[in-house]
């Protein structure tokens, strides 16, 4: 929900910032504890106008309660955040004014109809009836949910009432917008519709600080990453950079029969390295130098050896295995799940070196 006090101000689309403004978004240092646990531990991170800077961490690493601090709902117990030059403790009125938030969960009245909701939302937030009437109808239109506009939101499924609740987060459409997890329950058109508004407002000047699991996102969205594992800063760079700090390409071979396996593991060990087997997949993967190479000796190995198989392919590194490599678990992993800490993550150096 938006997070927002005093007179508003929605901004014109297209808005430019200039290039030597500071950061929408500026951490410098953040740390915080609950008990004897730290789940910040010196955070730094730099979120520029009209772009999307995504959070990335194993559950429990740090993402929401570093989005809570500079949404000025949690304090720091040591360091600072600024939001459009707002110090989000000395300054929180402020702060709030040029920020929107959605978070993990929906915020909407389900008694109350959708658009309601977004009234109710945009006269919280000092719009007028008649401007905040016409934002609603916009919104609705938007994450088409005009059709439903005035059953209770009580009746809605799970996506629509996420739909409703990203709608409500851009009633003015902020200055900096914090998306915490923002497409949980949405169907992939859902999804989509979603990235779309995101991409409308980034253009428009919005700057955008993500958190999310859904790695195909950060792929679709995000200019800048930032990866967390326990509570500290193990990685930072464009996506691409992320998945070429950890290294070559990726030569997969599925056989027709399981008891193929061996021989095509044989074939990838000779020119390859990191070799993995999926035997419910029938899937034999390896990191490749010479990709041409190694698909050439692969492919006649296994059809001089008579080996039948269903698909060869050479890819690049995906984002979750970038994710896998820098923080030891996966994207979805359990909150408690060890992850590497800074100094243990082997791409975290060139990761850091190559967004530089």
């Amino acid at each position: 929900m938006p997070t927002s006090t005093g007179s508003p101000t929605i901004r014109a689309a297209g808005t430019a910032t200039a290039a030597t403004a500071p950061p929408a978004v500026r951490v410098r240092g953040l740390t915080r504890r609950y008990g004897e646990t730290t789940v910040l531990d010196g955070l730094d991170l730099d979120v520029e106008h009209g772009t999307v800077h995504a959070l990335l961490g194993p559950n429990g690493a740090g993402k929401t309660t570093t989005v809570r601090i500079v949404s000025t709902l949690l304090d720091p117990h040591g360091g600072t955040a600024h939001v459009a030059g707002y110090d989000v403790v000395r300054d929180a009125a402020r702060a709030r004014r040029r920020l929107g938030l959605v978070g993990q969960h929906a915020a909407v009245d389900e008694i109350l109809g959708g658009r309601d909701n977004l009234v109710m939302f945009g006269r919280l937030s000092h719009l007028g009836t008649r401007d905040a009437r016409r934002r609603a109808d916009e919104l609705l239109d938007r994450f088409d949910l005009a059709d439903a506009a005035d059953r209770p939101v009580g009746t809605y499924s799970g996506g629509m009432r996420r739909r409703l609740d990203l709608a409500a987060g851009l009633v003015l459409d902020p200055e900096v917008l914090l998306l915490d997890e923002p497409t949980t329950g949405l169907d992939p058109g859902g999804r989509r519709e979603v990235w779309q508004a995101v991409r409308e407002l980034v253009a428009g000047g919005t700057a955008v600080l993500l958190t999310t699991q859904y790695l195909e996102e950060v792929d679709q969205l995000a200019s800048q990453v930032s990866v967390l594992a326990q509570g500290r800063l193990v990685a930072r760079g464009t996506p691409d950079e992320l998945k070429a700090s950890i290294g070559q390409d990726r030569l997969d071979v599925v056989v027709r029969a399981e008891t193929d396996l061996p021989a095509a593991r044989a074939a990838l060990d000779a020119v390859g390295t990191d070799v993995e087997t999926d035997v419910a997949t029938r899937r034999v993967t390896a990191t490749v130098v010479d990709r041409v190479a190694a698909l050439t000796h692969v492919v006649r190995t296994l059809d001089d050896a008579r080996v039948p198989v269903d698909d060869v392919a050479l890819r690049r590194p995906t984002l979750d295995e970038a994710f896998l490599h820098l923080t030891g678990v996966p994207a979805d992993a359990p909150a408690g799940t060890s992850a590497r800490s800074a100094s243990d993550s082997p791409a975290a150096a060139t990761a850091e070196e190559a967004s530089r």
